[in-house]
């Protein structure tokens, strides 16, 4: 129970250190995604503290996921109208752009020869991470495992996003939106709303289409690639 106490306590102190250090110095590398885990694990190892008494205490942090997902209401209601003209557009392009992360990450783990296990955790990586760990136990994969490439995800996507956008030419905030939340889900919202209110808004809805069509789509895609 102290370790688990400790283990928040460290990990909540680790994240906003690394926040500060990000607020200065706005780099991937200094990502406080990146840094938080990193040290974690360094830490854990230098002093031999098993995961198991580790998540006692961060379960709760992972807890808070689900519940913190629901804060995107505000932006939701606040930009409804655009919302409401351009939801076909939204739906139809998450629709296609899950289906593309999920087959295209589907067929390359398999090109490499990959385990099936590893496979059906890669599966979901571009979801947010409670609808994406979900996803990776329906379908036989390790959530844990899951866990970690939806936050390598959510850094690249991050990065590469706004490269993309800059390099197409990219003006209309919906489709910026559209981008960043289904390719980057958390970490491409947060990017979104450094572009634009209207983005970041179109990114939050995004990235919420983009769990809800994985949730659907990654069983019945998954079967059929295993019987192909």
């Amino acid at each position: 129970m102290l370790i688990g106490c400790l283990s928040l306590i460290a990990t909540v102190l680790i994240y906003l250190g690394a926040k500060a250090v990000y607020s200065r110095h706005p780099k991937v590398y200094a990502s406080p995604l990146l840094v938080t885990p990193v040290i974690l694990v360094g830490l854990l190892l230098f002093i031999n503290v098993p995961f198991e008494a580790y998540n006692a205490g961060g379960r709760l942090l992972t807890d808070m996921l689900q519940p913190a997902t629901v804060a995107f209401a505000i932006p939701l209601y606040k930009y409804f109208p655009a919302l409401k003209k351009y939801a076909v557009e939204i739906i139809i392009n998450v629709t296609v752009g899950c289906c593309i992360a999920i087959l295209s990450t589907a067929f390359i783990a398999k090109l490499f020869k990959l385990n099936e296990d590893l496979i059906e955790s890669l599966v979901p990586r571009s979801v947010t991470t409670p609808i994406a760990m979900s996803v990776s136990e329906m379908i036989g994969g390790m959530p844990a495992v899951t866990a970690v490439f939806v936050i390598l995800t959510a850094l690249s996507g991050s990065v590469i996003g706004p490269m993309v956008i800059r390099y197409f030419r990219i003006d209309n905030e919906i489709a910026r939106g559209v981008l960043l939340g289904t390719s980057a889900h958390g970490a491409g919202t947060s990017k979104a709303f450094e572009l634009s209110s209207v983005s970041g808004t179109i990114s939050s809805v995004s990235m919420i289409l983009a769990a809800i069509i994985t949730l659907c789509a990654a069983p019945f895609l998954i079967s059929l690639i295993a019987v192909s």
